[in-house]
């Protein structure tokens, strides 16, 4: 996925199209993470279901959870620095439908 960095003047934050499956860089997120703002211009809802790499306090895998976008409606996400895979060194991303489906990643910090 494309980051755009918003500046104190303002930048344009065009929207992306998205894949069934999109990863964000580790390098993007940064030590603070970014939101993601996804839009869905479709007829129905679609689930968007961030990875989750990171571990309980026990050890245990992270709990991924789908959630729903409402057809018409933009929902945001905080992506945690914490869901990285250090294997892969990204988040993914996955998308239930992408027809119509736009998404505008903003890190938050420098």
């Amino acid at each position: 996925m494309t980051a755009v960095r918003p500046t104190a003047a303002g930048t344009l934050t065009p929207p992306n199209a998205v894949s069934a499956s999109d990863t964000i860089s580790a390098n993007d997120l940064g030590s603070r993470g970014a939101y993601l703002l996804v839009t869905n211009g479709g007829g129905s809802p679609i689930t968007v279901t961030v990875s989750d790499a990171s571990r309980t306090p026990a050890g245990n895998a992270g709990t991924t959870t789908a959630q729903s976008v409402a057809n018409g409606t933009t929902k945001s996400f905080y992506i945690s620095p914490a869901a990285v895979d250090y294997t892969t060194n990204v988040v993914t991303v996955t998308y239930s439908g992408t027809t119509t489906v736009t998404y505008q990643l903003l890190p938050l910090g420098g």
